[in-house]
């Protein structure tokens, strides 16, 4: 079969690894001219993790993680008022854990690609026709491909999902948050931030960060804001929304890169009535973004381009593996998003009285039993989804 994968992100990487590990002619189209730098750093885990590992990429991602010792809470004087212990959290997800960038993440995937994939770069989609026998895409630089399928792995503003199923508005639920990445250098911070995620202790907005390789820094940020509307200049915003918090946040915007280089969206959530029509499907945050409130956006990417591969291979139509493929999916990502909305105030509290309600359950988490109420709370339900399909697979029997 020749399958169309649009987008070369997380998703798209992982969609086509397992899609032409498989048997199947693969091609990958990213609109952007290369491998994006921007992002943050992502704690990987759940049936991600389980996925990357069954397609053997798992070694590179582990080869890119950092290792990270805890997250603590520092208030503008820099005093420690709360804290996660990353190996008692690691614990309970059976020390099936890793921290890594995202940019790294990507490029672990990528060095993991099937060498019949095509990759191909400063390609993006912009008209699609599905006539029923074949689906046919119109690239920018005006080539036309056509396959048996097409896969929408382009992100929470997937131009695949637009032009096939309707404008994003109708799918897009803001969940009230702006975020904003970026990396520096300041050796300053990098000495407290090394080995450990550093985040102030704040209300309604927070900045936090991690000492990476080399002396660099990266930056995450996340504020409250009823207006979903992006800002016109990325950088200024920054400087103006967290430039009054305390501790080493002012350090940080004073190396604040230029606009371009910096990673800025609104946390929402994608959630539409069904992710298939005709020869075309989408996955990962295209279909489901779960929001960085979930935390497992790029693991539910992965895994669920594993779902999708493996259905298309068992089932004796596109049709059938795409109908399947959902319903096993669906009720895993479903359940990712409501932990996130649910979870909301206490990611970023919007006042003092939540602010020290956090301070005491993260106390209260260190307690044996406690901690894996807790740990349950972050990752929702558990899923052997991907080790059954992995194992049944290896059998030769459907599960």
């Amino acid at each position: 079969m020749r399958i169309l994968v649009c987008g070369a992100g997380i998703t798209g990487l992982a969609a086509a690894n397992r899609l032409s590990e498989l048997g199947n002619e693969v091609t990958l189209v990213e609109r952007a001219p290369g491998p994006r730098p921007q992002g943050y750093m992502i704690d990987f885990f759940g049936p991600g993790y389980d996925a990357a590992e069954a397609m053997g990429a798992l070694p590179a991602i582990k080869e890119a993680a950092y290792p990270i010792s805890e997250a603590i809470l520092l208030d503008a004087q820099g005093k420690r008022r709360s804290d996660i212990q990353f190996g008692q959290f690691a614990r309970t997800v059976g020390g099936r854990l890793l921290s890594v960038l995202r940019p790294d993440l990507e490029q672990a995937l990528r060095t993991s690609l099937p060498a019949a994939v095509e990759l191909r770069y400063d390609s993006g989609v912009v008209a699609v026709e599905d006539d029923g026998d074949r689906v046919a895409a119109t690239l920018s630089d005006g080539s036309v491909l056509e396959a048996d399928l097409l896969v929408g792995a382009d992100g929470i503003h997937s131009t695949v999902r637009r032009l096939v199923f309707g404008e994003e508005s109708r799918f897009l639920r803001y969940l009230g948050f702006h975020t904003a990445a970026f990396l520096f250098k300041s050796p300053e911070i990098h000495a407290v931030a090394n080995g450990r995620f550093c985040l102030t202790d704040t209300v309604g907005r927070q900045m936090g960060f991690y000492g990476l390789r080399a002396g660099t820094v990266a930056a995450f940020a996340v504020h409250r804001t009823p207006d979903p509307a992006l800002p016109g200049d990325v950088r200024e915003s920054l400087l103006d929304t967290y430039g009054s918090l305390g501790w080493m946040v002012p350090e940080a915007l004073r190396h604040c890169p230029p606009s371009e280089e910096i990673y800025y969206d609104q946390v929402a959530q994608i959630e539409m009535p069904t992710w298939r029509k005709g020869r075309v499907t989408l996955v990962g945050d295209a279909a489901y973004a779960v929001s960085l409130l979930a935390g497992q956006g790029a693991s539910l990417g992965i895994a669920g381009a594993y779902v999708l591969a493996d259905q298309l291979h068992r089932a004796s139509s596109i049709a059938e593996g795409l109908a399947e493929y959902e319903r096993l999916w669906r009720p895993v990502a479903a359940d990712k998003q409501h932990l996130a909305r649910n979870g909301a105030r206490w990611f970023l509290p919007d006042s003092k009285p939540q602010l020290y309600l956090r301070r005491l359950a993260l106390k209260l988490a260190r307690l044996p039993g406690i901690d894996r109420v807790v740990a349950g709370s972050l990752t929702g339900k558990s899923t052997a989804l991907i080790t059954n399909l992995h194992h049944s697979a290896r059998e030769g029997v459907r599960p």
